[in-house]
């Protein structure tokens, strides 16, 4: 039992120790849990999840050398990367210097509420924020997953050497409790940020979010633009 538990609970605690920080992907992640609907929250948490049960794969059967062994990739990667970190910070920067008018988050399910005004019932429309679709969440989510080079890195590199120093099937198990933290953790912060919804009815809170995410995007595109 030992040989199969520990490995995998040594797995689990590393890869939610990697994963568990903040970054381009879970500052995306934990704002559409807030504003997005189930299903394009399901679709993101799920290629999130994916994602990295391909590369932790990866490291484990060995693809961390070929990764060493091509830099130039990775510059191409970091240079993409950049650019895109960069512009989605841009964009965030926007939204928290010059909010628009549909800034306060409402359910999808909330009905127009009646109004009587002058003898007649109207209707009173409240604004809400415009959701990606599922399909540019979806675009959102891989490119800031797989235009990382650090996920490379860390995640194929370095979570594969170190599958690899556990002895026979115990890299498996290893490998097993690595993707389990990744699961977890993304559906966690998926739908559990739902329950922040009843604070980001107030548009200062979307602008307080946008702000941090345009901070973390800004900085990370500048230190990936500057090859740190």
């Amino acid at each position: 039992m030992n040989e199969t538990l520990l490995p995998a609970l040594l797995g689990l605690g590393t890869g939610l120790a990697l994963i568990v920080a903040i970054g381009a992907q879970n500052a995306y992640l934990l704002r559409l849990g807030i504003e997005g609907d189930h299903r394009t929250v399901l679709a993101v948490v799920l290629v999130c999840a994916f994602s990295d049960a391909i590369l932790i794969a990866a490291g484990v059967v060995g693809v961390g050398g070929l990764v060493q062994a091509m830099p130039a990739a990775l510059v191409v990667i970091r240079v993409l990367g950049a650019g895109f970190l960069i512009v989605y910070g841009l964009l965030a920067a926007y939204r928290a210097l010059k909010p628009g008018p549909a800034q306060a988050l409402v359910p999808a399910t909330e009905e127009p509420e009646p109004a009587r005004e002058g003898g007649a019932v109207t209707t009173l429309r409240t604004a809400t924020r415009t959701r990606p679709s599922p399909s540019a969440a979806v675009l959102t989510a891989l490119a800031l997953t797989w235009l990382n080079p650090h996920v490379y890195l860390d995640t194929v590199v370095f979570l594969g050497s170190l599958a690899n120093q556990q002895v026979g099937d115990a890299r498996w198990w290893w490998s097993v409790g690595a993707l389990t933290g990744s699961f977890v953790w993304f559906f966690a912060l998926g739908f559990g940020a739902r329950l922040l919804r009843p604070f980001f009815a107030r548009p200062g809170a979307w602008r307080t979010l946008d702000g941090i995410i345009a901070v973390v995007m800004l900085a990370l595109g500048i230190r990936l633009a500057l090859g740190a």
